[in-house]
This record gives structure tokens, sequence and C-alpha cells, in this order.
């Protein structure tokens, strides 16, 4: 079995506690995802099943949308809901689209201590557990767009809707817009509704999936195949005597730009990726005769 799943991560799963989940309910002994989803966050996490963990180089990259909750009023040593309250200031609900928008761009993005990013082979929520200091670089992001949801003026808190560059911590991001509000904050939910291509109306609950583990055309409706997730990179078409180097690893002279293509048969059979570099075409991801990837 080989292909991307779209998983719908519950909350209080790490991203992967949910690989293994799927590994055990698929019986399948490879697979892995396509970038961390915190505990805490629910949503879509695409699942590579078997030699599909190959692609994860291509979709590791892709930009993200969320929908958040933040709460307010109230202050945590994590920035989310499960971290000890440190600080609390009042809340003036006022001008609250005007600053979301503030935030659209580029911009400096300082990590957060309760992370997993590597600092000289440590990682920071070790530094935090440990109450050490360490200094964090700040990483640029970009913010594609922000909405406001709502407003609920009796919890105190706002729900808004973001998409962002990869890399972007939406914790860090509650925390600042609470500061432009005048006040503090922390993230109380969080929702990935859509990776890339990879949407939430798409996703799949793991009580789904254990109900269809033997339903075949099932599997294959939600399977997606290699050709499908690279749809739109451009074409190569190859005859016989190009295909045959091609799969034995030879480079070809072609001259079309840098970058990853779909390759194809002369008769129009998807063979899987290649890169063009320096006008030379070398073989990535094979699908291999039975449809794997080899």
């Amino acid at each position: 079995m080989q292909g991307v799943i779209i998983i719908n991560k519950p909350e209080g799963f790490t991203s992967q506690d949910t690989v293994s989940k799927v590994k055990k309910i698929l019986n399948v002994k490879k697979a892995g995802h396509t970038g961390t989803l915190d505990p805490l966050a629910t949503g879509v996490l695409p699942i590579l099943i078997g030699n599909y963990t190959k692609l994860s180089k291509y979709l590791i990259e892709h930009d993200k949308t969320y929908v958040a909750k933040l709460k307010l009023g109230k202050k945590t040593d994590t920035g989310d809901r499960e971290g000890n309250i440190v600080e609390e200031k009042e809340v003036k609900l006022r001008n609250v689209e005007e600053v979301l928008k503030t935030f659209l761009g580029k911009q400096n993005q300082i990590p957060p201590i309760y992370s997993a990013i590597k600092i000289n082979g440590k990682k920071l929520y070790e530094y935090a557990r440990a109450g050490e200091k360490i200094e964090i670089e700040p990483r640029m992001i970009e913010i594609y767009d922000i909405n406001l949801l709502s407003i609920d003026k009796e919890k105190l808190e706002i729900e808004f809707e973001v998409s962002c560059s990869k890399g972007t911590y939406i914790r860090v991001l509650c925390e600042d817009i609470a500061e432009k509000l005048g006040t503090v904050g922390y993230m109380s939910s969080l929702k990935r509704t859509l990776v890339d291509k990879f949407k939430i109306e798409d996703a799949i609950d793991f009580e789904t999936l254990e109900e269809n583990k033997n339903n075949n055309s099932f599997l294959n409706k939600n399977l997606i195949q290699m050709e499908d997730i690279f749809k739109n990179l451009s074409k190569i078409v190859l005859n016989k005597r190009k295909e045959d180097l091609f799969l034995n690893g030879v480079m070809l002279t072609f001259d079309n730009q840098d970058g990853v293509y779909n390759i194809y048969n002369h008769e129009n059979r998807y063979l899987g990726t290649g890169t063009v570099k320096n006008k030379l075409l070398k073989r990535d991801i094979i699908i291999c005769p039975f449809g794997d990837v080899c």
C-alpha cells in the first residue's frame, strides 16, 4: 500500500502518534508525516504511506492555513492554554480587525522557547524546562491573509483565520496580536485547515479509517497518488530510447529551465519526477512497473 492519506489529527496526539496510529490501522511498516502539528492542534496532517515517504522533501515547505482562537487578558509561559498563567491584564476589545491587518506581509518572528527547534544540538523546550536562558534568533515569515471570524466578549476571545508561510508559529502570532491590542493573551485552540493542496474537507478521522481499512474502494479513493500530488508541475515526454536511458539513471540533455518536472513516456504513461539542472535531466522519484514508488 502506497500513497498520501490526509488525516484529521485529533487533539492530544503528536504528529508521530498519528503516524503510529495510521500504521497500526492500515498494517503498514513504513509511514511518515510532512511537518509537525502540536498536540494541542487539530486538523490536516498528510501521512505518507510506504515508499511515498520519499516525497517528503517536496511536501514539507508548503504554506498553511489555520483557524485560531486567542484568549485575551491572560498570558501563559507556553503561549497556549496548557501553560501556567504568568501575567494578567485588562482587555479593551477595540479595532480588532484593523490590528489583525497590520500583520500582513513579511516580518521577523522569534520562535517560542517551548518549541522543538534545536540550538547547539538541544531543543528549545529542553532549555525552558531546565530554566536555562538561550538567545533565540528571529526568523523571517510571511502572513498572506488574516481575517477576523468572531469575537466573544464574554469569554474575551477572538477567532481568526490566517494563511502563512512555513515556520510561522501561531502561538507567537497570538501573543503579538494581544500586545498590539494593548493586553496579553494566549492561543486557546488551533485547527489547521489547509497544507498546500491538502484540505480539511478531504481529511479522514481515525474512526473512519478503521471502519474502512479493508475497503479497497475507499482506500483507492483516499490514497492520493504521485501524479495527482504533482499535477501542477510542467511535463516532459520521452521517446522510447530516452525513456530507457532515463530509467537507468542516465542524465539527458534538455533545454528546459532548472526545476522539477513530471516525466511521461511516448505512450503518455506517468514515469515519475525528474530534475533539470544546467540543461541536464536526471531521474528523481520513479513509479515502478506495478504503480509503486521505487
